[in-house]
């Protein structure tokens, strides 16, 4: 039986792992599952699965949290150093999947305790990958991609011969705005850009996709996992997410991962590795699809994309400065308080206004973080909507 720690229970991709460990309740035991604030949802995914420990972020969530578990014999814990906390607790098998930069010291936390980390936190290596990495290969921790696209490199990736390969090809939606007329772009609204036609994902990581910044840092996120430089990496637009990345070979040889879009798959694939598991997930018909249709991508229409390659060229902090811009850039979008052209534009600034060297800590990494957040902070105040 495999001992399970889900961090970032209640969102998608948390609901998701659980929806694959409640359909063998013979083959995994849960130890711990965190949220923010969902209360109810986390308490009912602890008592279904039978969870030792439930841990919310907000610690003024607690209370409630006791009130849900009482007479359960769950423990209930509540604020940022117990979800670090429940991430060292020795599961066979954590899944990170915290949004954002919050989950930077869980997933730290999570290497350090060894084991099998499953990545959906992709800020985590796009903040502080030379700092994660370095940790995972010091602890002996597996550090297995959940993201579809990461996942898919996974699959088709012949890691005996890493010098075969020519390059990565990251394929993308497009979002919901690939065709739009870039002067139609600055009216979009969040309702509009949280409507992914594919994907069912959070508030953030739509409005991600919405300005092609989810494919800049998942570039990022391909560097530090596998074995290739910035200039082996590549993204094509391909608007039915069928086919979610692709390796090229030296010899012309072309593998790539299909499936329906549905993250059950690539997080069963890092749950059962290097075995497999069946999932409910929706099997291809390739003769009603007909046809794969791909597209390179706009980087006028999408200045996203552009920013993370330069940061991922120059390194450093860069980054890191970039990640931090967007989420604040982002965060304002939904709240109404900057169109949406301005998104990829605070990111941009806050690349000039900020550079410092590169870091060497998680310390480090969150100084900067900080910093930068501060910096793009400020240039929100200046926007008028």
């Amino acid at each position: 039986m495999k001992t399970i720690t889900i961090l970032g229970a209640t969102g998608s991709v948390g609901s998701s792992t659980l929806d694959l460990v409640e359909r063998d309740p013979q083959a995994f035991q849960v130890i711990a599952l965190t949220a923010n604030g969902d209360v109810d949802k986390l308490a009912a995914a602890a008592i279904r699965t039978r969870a030792k420990r439930a841990v919310v972020a907000d610690a003024s969530c607690l209370d409630r949290l006791r009130d849900a578990l009482a007479g359960t014999g769950i423990e209930a814990h509540g604020g940022a150093d117990a979800v670090c906390d429940a991430a060292r607790m020795g599961a066979d098998w954590t899944m990170a999947a915290i949004v954002g930069t919050a989950g930077l010291k869980p997933v730290m936390a999570a290497l350090e305790a060894g084991g099998t980390v499953a990545l959906a936190n992709k800020e985590s290596l796009v903040s502080a990958g030379d700092v994660m990495m370095a940790a995972a290969r010091s602890h002996g921790t597996t550090l297995l991609p959940v993201d579809s696209e990461h996942n898919a490199v996974f699959q088709c990736l012949d890691r005996t011969a890493p010098r075969g390969v020519a390059r990565i090809i990251l394929t993308a939606s497009g979002g919901p705005f690939r065709s739009m007329p870039l002067e139609a772009m600055q009216n979009i609204t969040p309702a509009q850009a949280v409507a992914h036609p594919n994907w069912s994902m959070g508030a953030k990581i739509s409005v991600n996709s919405a300005t092609m910044m989810n494919k800049g840092l998942e570039l990022i996120e391909a560097y530090h996992l596998f074995p290739v430089r910035p200039d082996q990496l590549d993204v094509l637009v391909h608007s039915q997410s069928v086919v979610h990345s692709m390796v090229e070979y030296v010899d012309g040889s072309v593998l790539a991962q299909l499936g329906s879009p549905d993250m059950r798959t690539p997080i069963a694939y890092a749950l059962a590795w290097p075995e497999r598991m069946e999932t409910p997930c929706e099997r291809l018909d390739l003769a009603k699809i007909a046809r794969l249709d791909f597209e390179a991508p706009d980087y006028e229409r999408f200045p996203a994309l552009q920013l993370a390659r330069e940061a991922l060229a120059a390194g450093g902090a860069r980054p890191a400065i970039l990640n931090a811009a967007n989420e604040v850039a982002v965060a304002a979008f939904l709240d109404g308080r900057i169109a949406f052209l301005e998104i990829a534009a605070i990111s941009a600034d806050t690349l000039t206004r900020y550079d410092p060297a590169a870091p060497d800590s998680l310390d480090a990494v969150l100084a900067i973080d900080a910093e930068a957040r501060a910096h793009a902070a400020e240039r929100v105040k200046d926007c008028v909507v």
